[in-house]
């Protein structure tokens, strides 16, 4: 038999393959209660496939029609959602293109002459409503329309340009009062100047900017001061960090900046930071010398060490991540405590120094309540509280600093938990930060068994109360996606929270809350409750994989318990939103928020049944203590792409005073993403994960970096729309910041940016890829 004539044997080989997997897969979600259509498909494919070996064109018109059940069904499962369409016919239909090759048509024609593709009526119609669906699905797809809004009159910038706090304020809102760059011009935004750091690794830091200087630190916490105007280097300071007993980390997202209300011969203004071997450090911010006077108490001038009072600390378990926060003269640090290695882990304790003696001004520890001092000879703060990680803001007027606190060790398992520890534990605390009394206390989540502590720098603002009279307030972003809008006074929710009914754990050794709060006056940024039909994946058989998975887990909604069954926890460990909080433009009350849509995976598994092969996954634990180990992980397919569809990354802007969204938008493109870790250079809107946060100008623009595919960007605050972008040198972990120049009168934007490409969300930092000359510090701004 000629070439000519031959039946596409090998392309029918290839579908009964596909039907084989399809069909055994099929069968099996069947059986678990989920959709036939797989089953159904694979029959389908089998005949098809039959037909085509023997050369029968009806395989190929079989072939055809199942095409379009399949566009048929997929439409009415998930609707015109393009992502949600992609992987059931993106296959199929790539497939299909051999069956219109001419030399196979003619080989399903026994070789006669086949009319053109074009004149056949049949492919006419098929490619009409192919292109249909697409564009249906990508009118469905795009984004709505923003809600009205009045655009402000931007007048002049502020007569204070500059940044000295982490959030530029110790409100957190991260609001640039300047108005130089704009939408209209920042497409003609440039590299101004590029410093590079010589140090590699990690990246984190905002820098701070005060009078002719910008300060910021490094991963291993060196301290580095740059000039304001041209990027020069003016000193740096190593405190030469023990990175050997660190663990797995050694990120430093800020310093903190202090000027002494009575002159001083040296050290008058001050850089202080803590670090990830628990020490404390101020330097001269003038030539980065160690200020003598700072921990001479101790006879270790320059730096202050903080074991002292937390008992048993194993290297690595205890360390400082965030820059302390400055209030009414005092400097208020918490501490990181490693997650889910064992109970009664180092203490969380909150504590105050003198920023010039370094000396001990109180300290919460939430176990010895009214007792601010060090613990005394053989004794230390209370083991296995809540830790405070993040960054905290600070109201002087009112003389409190708010803190965001985690929840007790181990993550996943809290029978064992104190009371007291239950009390605070994935809180806002408002803390007298002259004494360290606690004001007040608002929970946002009851006895967390998900990790989901508070991440966020509570941002203080003022929001119109039910009366719309403005009123003081903080509010409080979370992993779950709730933005809780609180009295900063008070604690007392300015928003409407219900505490609504949850589900409930099967484990005989664990409790949990019956109910648990919901911001149900602000909007939400959870996402949508997940479905089988949610799955996602490139291809059938991965999506199939994951609607299967699904069905074999346990998941009954947002705080669905932990079990040995094994269970999908949405939002994932890093949330919603994480440490990156949101901004709010002051002037006009609008709030940018982005949030992260990444299931997890999460399983515990009884003492007695765990192996040496027992896996932890990425941010489970040994949990050494409780009757489990945990292992939990993003939820994905076998390939390594999500299990749900995206978008991942999402960026919204809040109306304060309606309570309402203004604009909602997937954040970043597929650009740097791939199954199996490929990157496909497309700039698809997939949205993207990220890590830190951005900030919003008086002109109207939202700066973001830290996306996944490497883009710093600029946003119209207004209607969400993309006006200027800039491929970056590696994915930026921080969030940025700006300001004007002392001299020339230039506002820049500065985004930081590691020497290597790193992702991470929340549990690890990752090294590879090391480059000599080390991360960039880039300001950005017009010629």
């Amino acid at each position: 038999m000629s070439a000519q004539l031959r039946p596409p044997r090998i392309f029918a080989t290839l579908l009964l393959i596909i039907a084989a997997a399809i069909g055994a897969l099929g069968a099996q979600l069947l059986l678990l209660g989920g959709s036939w259509y797989y089953v159904l498909c694979a029959i389908a494919l089998i005949v098809s496939a039959l037909l085509l070996w023997r050369g029968d064109k009806r395989g190929a018109h079989l072939y055809g029609l199942l095409f379009v059940a399949t566009a048929i069904w997929s439409v009415v499962e998930v609707g015109f959602d393009w992502w949600a369409l992609a992987p059931r016919l993106a296959m199929f239909a790539t497939l299909g293109l051999w069956l219109l090759v001419p030399r196979t048509r003619k080989r399903l024609n026994g070789g006669a002459p086949i009319t053109p593709l074009w004149q056949s009526t049949s492919a006419r119609l098929s490619a009409v409503a192919l292109l249909a669906i697409v564009a249906v699905g990508l009118w469905f797809s795009r984004a709505p329309e923003p809600m009205p809004i009045q655009k402000a009159v931007t007048g002049d910038t502020v007569v204070d340009g500059q940044w000295q706090h982490y959030g530029r304020t110790a409100s957190g809102t991260r609001y640039a009062p300047f108005t130089e760059i704009n939408a209209e011009n920042a497409k003609n935004l440039k590299a101004i100047w590029t410093y590079r750091t010589g140090i590699d690794g990690v990246f984190k830091a905002t820098p701070l900017q005060v009078g002719s200087a910008l300060y910021l630190c490094t991963g291993g916490n060196v301290i580095i001061s740059i000039d304001a105007e041209s990027g020069k280097e003016q000193w740096r300071f190593d405190p030469k960090v023990n990175t050997k007993t660190i663990g797995f980390t050694t990120s430093c997202r800020g310093v903190s900046y202090y000027k002494s209300p009575t002159p001083l011969p040296h050290c008058n203004e001050r850089i202080l930071t803590a670090t990830t071997d628990a020490r404390m450090f101020a330097v001269d911010a003038h030539d980065g010398k160690q200020c003598a006077d700072f921990g001479a108490h101790k006879n270790t001038p320059g730096e202050v060490n903080l074991l002292p009072g937390m008992g048993n600390v194993i290297p690595g378990f205890y360390y400082v991540t965030s820059p302390p926060t400055i209030a009414r003269d005092v400097a208020v640090l918490g501490g990181w405590v490693l997650d889910n290695n064992e109970v009664q882990e180092p203490s969380g304790v909150v504590r105050a120094f003198d920023p010039i003696t370094g000396k001990l001004k109180w300290a919460w520890d939430m176990g010895r309540p009214g007792i601010h001092t060090e613990p005394g000879e053989g004794e230390h703060y209370t083991r296995g509280t809540p830790n405070a990680w993040s960054v905290f803001s600070a109201d002087d007027e009112l003389g409190l600093v708010y803190i965001p606190t985690g929840n007790a060790t181990p993550d996943y398992f809290g029978a064992h938990r104190s009371e007291v520890a239950e009390k605070y534990s994935s809180s806002v605390v408002a803390l007298d930060v002259t004494t360290g009394d606690v004001r007040w206390s608002f929970q946002t989540t009851h006895h967390d068994i998900w990790d989901y502590d508070v991440p966020s720098q509570p941002v203080l603002t003022t929001v119109p109360n039910s009366q719309g009279v403005n009123t003081p307030a903080v509010i409080v972003p979370t992993k779950r996606g709730e933005l809780f809008v609180l009295d900063r006074r008070t604690g007392t929710p300015l928003t409407e929270v219900k505490e609504l009914p949850v589900p409930q754990t099967n484990l005989p050794e664990e409790w949990t809350s019956k109910t648990q709060p919901f911001s149900t006056g602000m909007p939400a940024f959870a996402g949508e409750p997940l479905t089988e039909k949610d799955a996602w994946g490139i291809t059938p058989i991965d999506q199939l994989l994951c609607r299967i998975d699904f069905r074999k887990l346990r998941y009954q909604g947002p705080l669905t318990p932990q079990s040995t069954q094994g269970i999908i926890q949405y939002p994932g460990f890093a949330g919603g939103m994480n440490w990156g909080s949101v901004s709010i433009n002051e002037d006009q009350q609008l709030m940018v928020v982005q949030s992260l849509h990444l299931a997890n995976r999460s399983q515990l598994t009884a003492r007695a049944d765990v192996t040496p092969n027992t896996s932890i996954g990425f941010g489970g634990g040994q949990q050494k203590g409780t009757p489990y180990l945990a292992s939990t992980g993003p939820w994905l397919s076998p390939i390594f792409t999500p299990c749900q569809k995206p978008p991942y990354g999402e960026m919204a802007v809040v109306d304060l005073k309606t309570k309402k969204t203004v604009w909602q938008r997937p954040l970043g493109t597929a650009n740097e993403l791939g199954p199996l870790g490929l990157k496909i250079k497309l700039r698809l809107p997939m949205g993207v994960p990220y890590s830190a946060g951005n900030i919003v100008t008086k002109s109207g623009l939202i700066f973001v970096a830290g996306t996944m595919d490497r883009y710093l960007r600029a946003v119209d605050l207004y209607s969400g729309k993309e006006v200027w972008r800039e491929y970056l040198p590696a994915q930026a972990q921080a969030t940025p910041m700006s300001y004007v120049t002392p001299n020339s009168k230039k506002q820049l934007i500065i985004v930081t940016v590691p020497g290597n490409e790193t992702f991470t969300l929340e549990h690890g930092d990752t090294e590879s890829g090391a480059s000599q000359e080390g991360g960039y510090v880039i300001a950005y701004g017009l010629n």
